[in-house]
């Protein structure tokens, strides 16, 4: 069983979506499809990509929800079929035990995603970030030893700050 786990930015622009899930199914179609089992937290941006890209080549998909109101606290607007369809695709859902959606408990459901994975994508642009965000996942991968594979496409960009609150995400959640 080849277990890829995925780390990104939430705010990437719509320009960038397709170049990235291009750059994601190039990478996945070198593993077996039924050995293939890719672990997301299902977020905007990177963790969406990659789990529709996990589905289009055949995979199975491992849902890691960080906290019990995820969905009504960290969604945008008109997102909630893309979360709950992508819920229903998974084969297994885990919601970590936290009520509410907090760096505590993006930090708790990367250390899952790390620990089910035997690699690490992460769409990541290389700039440092916060506790619990993506360069922090990448750094605590690189320390235990996990491969980790940088998914970042010529064209590839994120929105600014400014831009992503403006959409109604969340102050505090990780990029």
């Amino acid at each position: 069983m080849t277990s890829i786990a995925v780390t990104g930015h939430a705010n990437l622009t719509d320009v960038s979506k397709p170049l990235i899930r291009e750059a994601l199914v190039s990478r996945l179609v070198r593993y077996p499809v039924s050995e293939l089992t890719g672990i997301s937290c299902l977020a905007a941006g990177a963790d969406r990509v990659f789990a529709e890209a996990v589905l289009a080549v055949g995979g199975r998909l491992i849902a890691v929800i960080p906290s019990w109101d995820y969905r009504e606290r960290m969604l945008d607007p008109g997102h909630g079929d893309d979360f709950d369809r992508l819920c229903q695709a998974a084969a297994e859902i885990k919601v970590m035990p936290y009520r509410r959606t907090t760096r505590d408990a993006y930090v708790a459901a990367n250390r899952v995603l790390l620990g089910r994975a035997e690699l690490l994508m992460a769409v990541w642009d290389g700039i440092q970030g916060g506790r619990g965000g993506t360069a922090d996942v990448v750094a605590t991968a690189q320390a235990h030893g996990l491969p980790v594979e940088i998914v970042w496409p010529a064209g590839a960009a994120r929105e600014t700050q400014k831009a992503s609150r403006r959409e109604g995400r969340a102050e505090g959640q990780p990029s």
